[in-house]
């Protein structure tokens, strides 16, 4: 049984180190143009240069959305584009347009080709068409049950499927969501999305007085507003309906976000290799690490049939947050057991903190010593991305991350 591929997010380039430093086989990225994500960080050409060198160096995988929904104009500059990202050595571009497709095929006939879930796709016969144009991988709908991609893959065995296990899910059928463009004139289908589907609404329907509940909390009434996907607890399942790329949703969220979740489904995933018993016995770890982390309620989405509004629909856009992300490693010095990090939120000489390593297991220790840049005693860290020297009771590396302990605050 072949082990899936874990693919993280890479909104810039330290997440895309971050993101293979924790146990990503591969990752996607978004240029500067044509990806659905403009407000990520993204990367210029040097970035992507460089963030595929580091991949391929670790002998991993960098793949390039160019999933819009593209117009004529579009076209023109993605000729460049994708001749580029060839040159570079790209190992595949994520597409959605059989337009761009085509045209992909023809300017970069090196470089592999995935089918962005963007393209909606929900049956064996759109897979196998996909094949025989040449593609080489098809992301699913989000909207497709396990039993439905088990037959997929059956009866179109020869292509790579990808689907998305963790991370916020659209209301809109496979993220094609128009409601950004009609209120604000920001197109969702082009990498713009506003994220409306976050934002408080006030139902009224006029004429005959139905309409659908709308539940309300002191924030406001979020009917739009969905559950995060989480299914580190069904590992097992996906391994048997033949998912060949697990893919984690979040190239806008931190680097903590993505070295944490990376890190429990690389966990997750071996541990199921190794031995299925093993995985079931850290259900509870993995599931109470990963409530740690800033979220909406969870669900399995649609993996298990049709869901309810219950299963789906979240009433509150308020995340859920547990443990405060710190700061992150920057080095080392083992001569004077101090590193330098850089602050991401305040924290205090006298706090407890968890230091979470991206090879090894996590330990907790109080803060002891600071010192500025300057070497001077400091008893804060307030300022945002402020560089620390922090003495530690272990050894750490870069991209090590420093939270608060939750226990710590008991």
């Amino acid at each position: 049984m072949k082990k899936p591929e874990l693919l993280s997010p890479a909104g810039d380039i330290e997440r895309l180190k971050v993101a293979f430093a924790y146990g990503a086989d591969s990752v996607y990225l978004g240029g500067e143009a044509f990806g659905m994500r403009s407000k990520a960080g993204n990367f210029t050409m040097g970035e992507i240069d460089e963030g595929i060198k580091h991949a391929h160096s670790l002998g991993k995988k960098v793949y390039i959305t160019a999933n819009i929904c593209a117009h004529n104009d579009d076209l023109v500059e993605m000729e460049a584009y994708f001749r580029e990202l060839e040159r570079l050595n790209a190992d595949a571009l994520i597409i959605s347009d059989l337009g761009v497709f085509d045209l992909a095929k023809r300017v970069a006939p090196n470089t592999d080709i995935h089918i962005s879930t963007q393209a909606n796709t929900t049956n064996h016969g759109s897979v196998e068409i996909w094949r025989q144009l040449g593609a080489q991988r098809v992301i699913l709908a989000r909207e497709l049950c396990l039993n439905e991609i088990r037959e997929i893959k059956m009866k179109a065995p020869n292509v790579e499927l990808e689907t998305f296990v963790h991370g916020s899910m659209c209301m809109a059928y496979s993220g094609r969501c128009l409601i950004s463009n009609f209120m604000n004139n920001r197109d969702a289908n082009r990498g713009h999305c506003s994220q409306p589907c976050r934002w408080s609404y006030m139902l009224v329907e006029e004429k005959s007085g139905d309409g659908i509940p709308v539940y309300e909390d002191e924030h406001g009434a979020y009917i739009f507003s969905s559950k995060d996907l989480n299914m580190i607890a069904h590992i097992p399942d996906l391994v048997n309906a033949g998912i060949d790329s697990y893919k984690i949703e979040g190239r806008m969220k931190s680097s903590y976000y993505v070295g944490i979740v990376t890190k429990l489904y690389r966990e997750a995933i071996d541990d199921y290799f190794i031995d299925p018993e093993l995985y079931t016995s850290k259900i509870p770890y993995y599931q109470a690490e990963m409530s740690k982390m800033s979220h909406r309620e969870y669900t399995t989405g649609f993996y298990y049939g049709k869901v309810t509004g219950e299963d789906y629909a979240y009433y509150d856009t308020e995340q859920i947050r547990i443990q405060d992300y710190l700061a992150i490693v920057d080095s080392y010095d083992e001569s004077t057991g101090f590193c330098i990090v850089e602050q991401r939120n305040k924290f205090d000489i006298g706090e407890k903190i968890d230091i979470i390593r991206s090879s090894g297991d996590t330990y907790t220790q109080e803060v002891k010593t600071m010192l500025d840049k300057n070497g001077a005693n400091i008893s804060s860290a307030p300022h945002p991305k402020q560089k620390i020297q922090l003495k530690v009771d272990t050894p750490v590396n870069q991209f090590d991350m420093l939270r608060r302990s939750f226990c710590g605050n008991n």
